[in-house]
């Protein structure tokens, strides 16, 4: 079921409202069911899919705790649990890169997969206990709001959370609503305009010019980004909705000063995984140089991986990492760490902020190109079509709420829209809603795009 459907319009009230009144020890049932069938909602088979990872995690947990005092076996039921998961995930997902025939890809399930995985590495390292409640551990792993395309939850948060009986506060349902129509605003009236534009500059870049093109770079970082953030808020609202707090994902990315930083404010969630679970005891950056590089190489290389089942993911993720190795080699050779002045000039800032944001956005072009060759067709167009005037129609409705994203965006750098506004008098908090509901019904695209990440 997609967020921005009149089903789901209807199915979020009913969930919620259903869910205060019960009883707690019935919430988990109806939690799951709903979860269950908002999955089925796009395909239900898929699901069995789904239940065979949960099964595997599941009783990987439980061995894991128990032969906890024998680290032979205990490491055995880890590596079982990390394979079976992973060739799940190969099957339905990177079988293409070899063949030339793909099965369709299950909704989300490198999301699920990672949390599920998660789950697994925190029981083996001793910071979590197995969850012998297979009720609880399978709305762990599909908790309706994030199931699709997370963020992905540790089992510190949210299975602890899940446990803990949540009475209705008024606050927690005002501050839901207020990150799902953020999120809708920022999927439905600024991604998918700016979506019309840059699905035209990629059927046929010969045609446009090279300003042309590039608008059509620059709207596709901020689609990427308005889409993803969009679904992230709300997804944070539903879960807040009904008292249970989810990770932030985005904290102003585009501000960043550094490829470091940027992926530090970018898919939080994911970026943390690979850091806390491969990085990390890869040696992380507490090793030679060498090694050092290697391991940013491996970790990029496989979140670009991670992304999809294309050589254009890995070389997209591969060059983020020799950027991040280029930021970070000079302190490394000097046995430093690289850390950012907090006393820049504000010129310096903002030139390295316009650095960043262009590598980005060109790197964002082999992300959204279907293959090299549209990747080579786009970048020729950029660099050869000074003279074409040809360029597709701009919606001046899309810029205008574009750059009030931007500006929500860069007031919101340190904190989140809910927790902003909140603390405004009743009146601004009223307004904003009504201008964000009234903004997405009256000017949301005519055209209905899929959440981009949800071919992850």
């Amino acid at each position: 079921m997609l967020f921005n459907t009149l089903p789901f319009m209807i199915f979020f009230p009913v969930v919620t409202l259903v869910y205060y009144l019960l009883p707690f020890r019935w919430r988990w049932c109806w939690l799951l069911a709903a979860s269950c069938f908002f999955y089925m909602w796009f395909k239900p088979v898929y699901i069995l899919i789904l239940l065979t990872t949960i099964v595997i995690d599941y009783t990987a947990g439980l061995m894991i705790e128990r032969n906890r005092e024998n680290p032979r076996r205990k490491r055995a039921w880890l590596v079982a649990s990390v394979v079976s998961t992973l060739t799940v995930l190969f099957i339905f997902k990177y079988q293409g890169l070899f063949r030339e025939t793909n099965i369709l890809l299950p909704i989300g399930l490198s999301f699920h997969t990672f949390q599920s995985l998660s789950y697994v590495i925190e029981v083996y390292r001793g910071n979590q206990h197995a969850e012998k409640h297979f009720g609880f551990y399978s709305l762990y792993v599909m908790f309706y709001p994030q199931l699709v395309t997370g963020p992905i939850e540790r089992p510190q948060n949210l299975l602890r959370q899940l446990r803990i009986p949540q009475p209705f506060k008024g606050e927690n349902l005002a501050r839901g609503v207020m990150l799902i129509l953020f999120g809708l605003f920022a999927k439905m009236v600024v991604a998918d305009n700016l979506a019309v534009y840059v699905d035209q500059i990629y059927a046929h870049p010969e045609q446009y010019s090279t300003v042309g093109i590039g608008l059509g770079l620059i709207f596709y970082s901020f689609q990427i980004y308005c889409d993803f953030f969009g679904y992230s808020t709300i997804a944070l609202g539903c879960a807040k909705a009904m008292g249970y707090d989810l990770m932030d994902n985005f904290r102003a990315p585009y501000l960043s000063r550094s490829i470091g930083e940027f992926w530090h404010r970018w898919h939080i969630s994911l970026s943390s995984w690979f850091r806390d679970y491969l990085y990390i005891p890869l040696g992380g950056s507490r090793v030679r140089t060498v090694r050092w590089v290697m391991n940013i190489m491996v970790v990029f290389l496989l979140s670009g991986l991670w992304h999809g089942a294309d050589w254009t993911f890995m070389v997209w993720g591969g060059m983020h990492g020799v950027l991040l190795v280029a930021e970070g080699l000079p302190a490394k050779l000097k046995g430093r760490k690289r850390k950012l002045s907090d006393t820049e000039a504000l010129p310096v800032r903002l030139l390295r902020m316009a650095g960043v944001f262009v590598a980005v956005t060109l790197l964002w072009g082999m992300f959204r190109a279907e293959g090299f060759w549209q990747f080579r067709e786009v970048m020729h167009s950029l660099f050869s079509n000074a003279r074409l005037g040809a360029m597709p129609a701009i919606d001046g409705v899309a810029i205008l709420f574009l750059i009030l994203f931007v500006v929500a965006d860069v007031m919101l750098r340190n904190t989140r829209f809910d927790r902003w506004c909140i603390q405004q008098p009743k009146a601004v908090q009223w307004g904003v809603c009504f201008l964000l509901a009234f903004c997405t019904v009256a000017f949301a695209s005519v055209e209905t795009f899929p959440f981009i990440y949800f071919q992850f």
